[in-house]
């Protein structure tokens, strides 16, 4: 995969791709990635890239100019919607969809993003017109600039390539399955009063299988239940939950 990111910041975006998870990825092959400041396709002698806009109001908006001469070098003269169905061009903003493992699956599967860091009042509208084929958000919330968005958006892309993390890692996380995670444990058996769950050391793969899964659903019904309205549940999987919201004193399950 290649990920390009535009940003009036570079310097924000740059140091978190050198390291950790980042930098293994780019050393094993798994992805190349490329930060650019807008402003080397600003002209002037100061190279503004962002203006006042028309018909008044705070803020500034990026111009539409050095957006379309980098989209042209990079990726060809009418840029995103010329190229074919594997290159994105996503602009991070607030009006965009959710972030969600779902999406970052689907992007994984693209072989080319390349990522419009917005700031202050936004882009010109006519990048959105002409350039942009996805906008995405992390929250519904505002940033200062889109460049934290997009260190999200990368991160949660990437750890999904194939040969970044261990095999079969990704699928224990968060959300992959539709439930949250279940508790995790490592050495030591005890510490400060508090025992690992003996079910954890018994050896019997399957039983730790069942617990885990178990754990998983409990965790998910206490803290996001709203998640079990599209979690793949077993017939298990929901006698499970019946006993567990029965327990917790819940009238219904989500389900």
């Amino acid at each position: 995969m290649r990920i390009d990111v535009l940003t009036l910041f570079p310097e924000m975006v740059r140091a978190p791709l050198e390291t950790s998870m980042m930098r293994k990825a780019r050393e094993r092959g798994a992805v190349r990635l490329f930060v650019h400041d807008l402003r080397d396709w600003a002209e002037g002698k100061h190279h503004v890239a962002d203006d006042r806009p028309f018909g008044g109001g705070p803020g500034m908006v990026l111009k539409p100019e050095p957006i379309f001469r980098a989209v042209d070098e990079l990726l060809g003269p009418g840029g995103a919607r010329s190229r074919g169905p594997g290159v994105e061009f996503i602009l991070l903003a607030p009006q965009g969809r959710t972030l969600t493992q779902q999406v970052a699956a689907d992007l994984a599967r693209r072989h080319w993003l390349v990522l419009l860091c917005g700031h202050y009042e936004g882009v010109d509208e006519r990048v959105r017109q002409a350039l942009v084929t996805d906008e995405i958000s992390i929250g519904d919330y505002v940033l200062t600039g889109g460049e934290l968005a997009a260190l999200v958006l990368i991160d949660a892309v990437v750890r999904l390539l194939p040969g970044v993390l261990a095999e079969g890692a990704a699928e224990q996380d968060s959300f992959a399955s539709g439930l949250l995670e279940g508790p995790q444990y490592t050495r030591p058996r005890v510490y400060r009063g508090m025992a690992v769950p003996e079910i954890l050391l018994s050896g019997d793969h399957g039983a730790v299988a069942r617990w885990r899964r178990e754990q998983a659903l409990l965790r998910t019904l206490e803290r996001r239940p709203d998640l079990l309205e599209r979690a793949e549940l077993t017939p298990e999987d929901r006698r499970f939950l019946a006993q567990a919201a029965a327990r917790l004193g819940r009238n219904r399950l989500p389900v």
